[in-house]
């Protein structure tokens, strides 16, 4: 804990939730994306309009919102009392948030197969896809506002 952090901590909230609203926006459509993706034939100028669009989310909007979201989360829990370090919310939220950044790799690794034009995956894989990180952004709301445990 760092005592020093205490003043800033409404902007570490906003910019925390404003990050993590970034992140999540393009979490969420990433992978919507990869479904129009495989209805395009390889090669075809919608696929390669498809590639840019799915590096320019990725590049410039998901990588630099997942580190902000990181940066000022990190800085929330340096706070002096912002963490409960006993409570079992904060290890599962941590989990979850970890499991979002392991779906942001993953999602990184799909978005290179279809820009080698490698992707074997069906669109259904990518519609069920879809649904972890809406799965695990419910867990991590939970966790931090009810706090059940």
């Amino acid at each position: 804990m760092i005592f020093g952090l205490l003043p800033w901590l409404a902007w570490f909230k906003a910019l925390h939730v404003m990050s993590l609203i970034a992140w999540m926006s393009g979490m969420f459509y990433l992978p919507r994306l990869f479904v129009y993706h495989c209805q395009a034939q390889p090669g075809s100028a919608e696929s390669e309009r498809f590639k840019v669009m799915e590096r320019k989310l990725l590049r410039q909007i998901m990588n630099p919102a997942m580190i902000s979201t990181f940066l000022f989360g990190t800085l929330l829990a340096l706070t002096p009392g912002t963490v409960d370090w006993h409570a079992g919310w904060w290890y599962l939220k941590i989990v979850s948030v970890l499991g979002l950044a392991g779906f942001h790799g993953a999602c990184a690794g799909w978005r290179r197969t279809f820009a080698e034009d490698r992707n074997t995956r069906p669109e259904n894989f990518y519609r069920a896809a879809n649904e972890i990180p809406t799965i695990l952004m419910a867990v991590v709301v939970i966790m931090v506002i009810v706090r059940p445990f």
